[in-house]
């Protein structure tokens, strides 16, 4: 998806959302590859009280791949991002 510097003013401040619908936050600032001019990454700000505030442990923001944004338009979609399963087994000792 080509991008233009234009379209990179517009992309700060806009809503970031995952692909099952879970509000992420706002796009704060974008890293580029000057070198290969493209888009590294996405700077998310986390939302307060979002399955990603809790995810990452009440830290500020988040560093996206920007391979991992599937469109771009009133609002930025990202590949849904699950936090891992954490085994609760209990090991009986004999």
């Amino acid at each position: 998806m080509p991008i233009t510097v234009q379209t990179l003013n517009d992309l700060v401040e806009k809503d970031v959302f995952t692909t099952k619908g879970f509000y992420c936050g706002k796009v704060r600032d974008v890293e580029l590859d000057l070198s290969r001019f493209k888009v590294k990454s996405l700077v998310i700000e986390i939302a307060r009280g979002t399955i990603f505030d809790r995810m990452l442990s009440g830290k500020r923001g988040m560093i996206v791949p920007y391979s991992m944004v599937q469109a771009i338009g009133d609002i930025v979609i990202i590949k849904h991002i699950a936090m891992p399963e954490v085994s609760t087994e209990v090991v009986e000792e004999s």
